[in-house]
């Protein structure tokens, strides 16, 4: 096995990290519904058709989940097609029938140029009513909507080795949120312990139990592969932006940028993963080694000083190369060719509990967090106007478009629009779409510049903090 694992890890070193192909909480799936953001008679986009029964085989299953769109696109069987054309690239956003999505949110999507079989993005907007749990004395209150409290939830979940994790995520996620913010009923005002904090911990909480709720299922339910989650909560005055993966949220208020992410990549988290190898070296096989060097080891090299850096450092030493120091890297590669393990280029998100690097039976899931970071933004601390937005994107999206060409993008198409017409969100988001998507030439699809346009799906959400939404 070990030389399997060596064979087939040296291999993707060599290429520059280019990955394979990506292959007790709370019961809710009885639990009733968040307030729906469209009719409730407009189901989830039909799947694909396949063989009905539970004898139809795991593919089956599999490509059913993957091939399903969210629900507020309302798309007929045709829109389901066309959204799964990976030569035409059509954009796809809520139709304009007058019900549109809260704070007349614009949203837009379009699936990958042929990386995946289908569009492995999936989205969720919902109103979701919460009743209190307790009261403050412990005891057990009857039910009642004025003892509850509301929120509002966008959620964006960037599915990978295919969409089953993501797809669970969008119907479950907000459900989990939904059941940790029932104990804010019996919250009392102490010094060490503010309502910001408690709103923070519950939708950290909820990560943890959506994950754990994939663990549980992921057999039975063909719950394969993992997914980036990107998450925003409203909820009595505060924006709540929770972001585990490599999806990113920016404010564009007033031409200012303001970040309310950032990408978690084997990059971005190398101390934590180095430290979690140097903890528990058992993790590592015996294969990988938690230090990082500038390039890979030669034998030719043992006894030589070389630059090195641990879990503590920064910066850059030298060390006398030993023999373990000939091992894989635990992180592999620069940028967006970055791996942990030479098999995955995220470091959090849901899922991924059958993920074992290539040919081996190695586990990944203990080095990948499934906890966001989450960051507040108080909407009652500036007056708004109609033109600052928040804007939520897939990697599709960031991966070619920088935050000053998202806040050219959003002067440009909303100054074309009157202040209160609710279809500008909309054309927004289209725009930033298309903006990455690109037009199709010879060599793939390109940006006006000639450079590629993103290859990778892309979604994206662009909810107005000041104008016609309504924050009560």
């Amino acid at each position: 096995m070990l030389s399997r694992v060596r064979s087939a890890v040296a291999h993707l070193v060599s290429s520059g990290g280019a990955p394979p192909p990506r292959p007790k909480s709370p019961d809710l799936s009885n639990a009733p519904s968040a307030q729906p953001a469209v009719p409730p008679e407009a189901p989830r986009s039909p799947p694909a058709r396949a063989g009905s029964g539970s004898s139809a085989p795991a593919k089956t299953v599999e490509a059913r989940a993957s091939f399903s769109r969210p629900t507020f696109l309302q798309l007929s069987p045709g829109g389901l097609r066309r959204a799964d054309d990976h030569a035409g690239r059509a954009v796809q956003s809520p139709p304009d029938t007058g019900r549109r999505l809260p704070w007349s949110t614009g949203y837009a999507e379009v699936i990958n140029a042929g990386k995946s079989r289908h569009n492995e993005d999936q989205a969720c907007c919902e109103v979701v009513y919460v009743e209190g749990r307790r009261s403050v004395s412990g005891v057990p209150r009857e039910p009642s909507r004025g003892q509850g409290l509301c929120f509002y939830y966008w959620g964006l979940f960037d599915g990978h080795a295919g969409g089953g994790a993501a797809e669970m995520a969008s119907r479950l996620l907000h459900r989990h949120i939904r059941e940790q913010l029932k104990d804010l009923s019996c919250w009392s005002s102490q010094k060490e312990v503010t309502h910001e904090s408690l709103v923070v911990g519950a939708i950290e909480n909820a990560f943890q139990f959506m994950d754990e709720q994939m663990a549980r299922e992921r057999h039975g339910h063909q719950v394969e592969g993992g997914c980036c989650a990107l998450v925003v909560v409203y909820l009595l005055g505060k924006v709540y932006v929770a972001n585990a993966g490599d999806s990113r949220a920016i404010i564009v208020r007033n031409g200012e940028i303001i970040p309310m992410s950032r990408e978690f990549t084997p990059e971005t988290e190398r101390q934590r993963l180095q430290l979690l190898g140097f903890l528990k070296p058992e993790l590592l096989g015996g294969e990988f080694t938690h230090l990082e060097f500038p390039r890979r080891i030669q034998p030719k090299e043992l006894g030589q000083r070389m630059l090195y850096r641990d879990q503590n450092m920064t910066g850059w030493a030298y060390k006398k190369i030993e023999l373990e120091d000939l091992r894989f890297p635990l992180v592999c590669g620069e940028g967006k060719k970055a791996r942990v393990m030479a098999t995955i280029g995220v470091t959090r998100g849901l899922g991924d509990h059958n993920l074992k690097v290539c040919s081996s039976t190695l586990p990944i899931k203990p080095f990948l967090s499934c906890f966001p970071e989450v960051r507040v933004y108080d909407l009652t601390q500036y007056e708004h106007c109609p033109d600052d937005v928040l804007v939520l994107g897939t990697d599709g999206l960031w991966d070619v478009t920088s935050d000053c060409e998202v806040a050219a993008t959003v002067d440009r198409v909303l100054s074309a629009y009157e202040p209160n017409d609710p279809s500008r969100y909309t054309a927004l988001a289209q725009a930033l779409v298309l903006g990455a998507r690109g037009t199709p030439r010879d060599r793939g699809w390109r940006l006006p510049n000639n450079k590629l346009g993103s290859g990778d799906d892309i979604s994206v959400f662009v909810i107005p903090l000041g104008g016609p939404g309504s924050y009560s």
